[in-house]
């Protein structure tokens, strides 16, 4: 029995994406494909902040407190262009300086749609795993979260940045995309003070994910409403496992939720 609290899945970029839990002991999520496999929620949920025991998760397994004072929790993590690292300012200026006053990268990742998105430099390729693209491109490479904001309001004209997560699970992806053609022809779009970021790479990073059989329709599972999750792994992608019948769990909705694991023979 392995047994710890959940945090988003460690991943690493090959010809097939490797996934890895770090519970009680590290577990090779990969090689648990193909097999049943029980996660038990044992009812706790540690803050992903200050570890503190909370009731109810937020955000990304903060208790309330954090949520609201945490600069990992800030809303400049989720709308960038907000972001006051720049300018010493921000809920933590410290970690803002680490974290968001450094190198981000503004893609495009391809799925069903073209999809815009920001990440530290240092998340690359990681950011575009979790979102579970089949492939993506640097667009432009900003010195700090600010400017890459910046760039990616004005491609919001252009595209989406959001995932649709059904149909991510489902592997519904247009393969007509061209990244290379999508990303010159916004530079000839957009006026000069955002092309001045403009990335010269144009390698595109295809994805490929460690799925036996992708379903039809999905169903997401919740530790809250089902303490009890088991059946059989048919494989992973973004941060969900995927089992018979089309349900998914999404892990890193469960950060701070403390589980047993085993592998039911």
């Amino acid at each position: 029995m392995i047994s710890g609290k959940l945090h988003k899945m460690h991943v690493a970029l090959g010809d097939t994406i490797q996934y890895a839990l770090n519970l009680s002991d590290k577990v090779l999520m990969n090689q648990l494909i193909g097999q049943n496999i029980s996660l038990s929620w044992n009812g706790q949920i540690h803050c992903s902040s200050c570890a503190k025991i909370t009731k109810k998760s937020f955000g990304d397994g903060f208790c309330y407190n954090c949520f609201i004072s945490a600069p990992e929790a800030a809303e400049c993590n989720i709308r960038p262009e907000l972001c006051r690292a720049h300018l010493g300012e921000g809920r933590d200026p410290a970690w803002e300086e680490r974290n968001h006053n450094t190198p981000h990268i503004v893609y495009l990742a391809a799925s069903d749609i073209v999809k815009v998105g920001v990440t530290r430099i240092t998340q690359v390729p990681t950011r575009w795993i979790d979102q579970g693209a089949s492939a993506a491109i640097r667009l432009a490479e900003t010195p700090n979260r600010y400017e890459a904001g910046i760039l990616e309001v004005a491609l919001k004209e252009f595209y989406s940045d959001k995932t649709n997560w059904q149909r991510m699970l489902k592997n519904e992806v247009d393969d007509t995309i061209d990244l290379v053609e999508e990303k010159w022809n916004l530079h000839d779009q957009l006026p000069a003070d955002l092309t001045q970021f403009f990335s010269e790479d144009d390698e595109i990073i295809s994805l490929n994910y460690p799925v036996i059989e992708f379903p039809e329709k999905v169903k997401s599972l919740s530790f809250d409403k089902t303490p009890e999750i088991k059946g059989f792994l048919k494989g992973i992608k973004g941060q969900y496992l995927i089992f018979d019948g089309g349900e998914v769990l999404n892990i890193r909705k469960h950060t701070g939720y403390f589980i047993e694991m085993s592998i039911d023979n």
